[in-house]
């Protein structure tokens, strides 16, 4: 006799379309060991910044994710809720810094940071804003630049109102630096990082992707890597709505590359620095 393992009724049985489990909320801790749904990757939770959460698997390999994905936790699904204060009892900004409760704004003070575009400006607030605020440190895009010397002189810097200048693509030979080696002002810091455009200084993983697209030579680099992405790419407002994907996605510094990171707190550091 052969035994039919399916059994004669197929209606027996619970034969309905299971429900879907509602994810619960648990407050993350060193001690969790989570399992991403999508990779399936598991690993216990070893560090966190704003924004992304760090597993370690049993062979010691590191992978990092959204802190607002979705887990599993021992056969259920969960999201993450951060504990309601740091070991220490701080809360921390964007930028990393520990945040000063009840500060306010203040007015703003005379010395600036420059940056290329409405993008720099965007991102650079996103991270840095709260910082920015407390020091009255004021970031105005420039569009460009090309006139970067002409700017510096209506400026008028001096050592109680300084210039900080943030440059896209600053590498040797380029016209960016050039452009930078012309200007000379003790008053003024120029730097830059090596990226054609602010959204390179985006972590790919950020994103969910395994890198920025390489786009050709004499392409718009914005318009080739939303195609790539699979994203409207025609007109500007698909540029425009790409940047602000892209943007929502970066809620640290955690989410920037160091070579922006770096550079941004320099110039702060140095507008903010004491009177010589």
């Amino acid at each position: 006799m052969v035994s039919d393992r399916y059994g004669n009724d197929v209606l027996a049985g619970n034969w309905r379309r299971p429900r879907q489990i509602r994810p619960i909320e648990v407050e993350l801790s060193g001690e969790l060991v989570l399992e991403d749904p999508d990779s399936g990757f598991v690993g216990a939770v070893v560090r966190t910044e704003h924004g992304n959460v760090e597993l370690e698997d049993r062979f010691g390999k590191r992978r990092s994710f959204r802190l607002d994905d979705t887990f599993w936790l021992e056969g259920k699904p969960v999201t993450l809720r951060l504990p309601q204060k740091s070991a220490s009892g701080r809360r921390r900004t964007a930028s990393g810094s520990v945040a000063v409760t009840g500060a306010k704004a203040r007015v703003a003070q005379p010395s600036r940071i420059y940056v290329e575009g409405q993008h720099d400006a965007e991102l650079v607030e996103r991270v840095w804003g709260d910082d920015l605020r407390i020091e009255g440190v004021v970031v105005e895009p420039l569009g460009g630049i090309d006139d970067l010397d002409r700017i510096v002189d209506e400026f008028q810097p001096t050592a109680a109102r300084r210039l900080g200048v943030l440059v896209d693509h600053l590498v040797p030979g380029s016209k960016e630096a050039r452009i930078a080696d012309g200007i000379r002002s003790e008053h003024v810091l120029v730097v830059g990082h090596p990226y054609v455009d602010i959204w390179q200084a985006v972590r790919p993983t950020a994103l969910g992707i395994a890198g920025w697209p390489d786009v050709p030579k004499g392409q718009s680099w914005k318009h080739g890597v939303l195609t790539a992405l699979g994203w409207p790419a025609t007109t500007p407002a698909d540029v425009a709505a790409g940047w602000k994907r892209i943007l929502s996605r970066v809620n640290s510094y955690a989410d920037l590359e160091p070579e922006l990171l770096g550079r941004v707190e320099e110039l702060i550091d140095f507008v903010t620095a004491p009177e010589r």
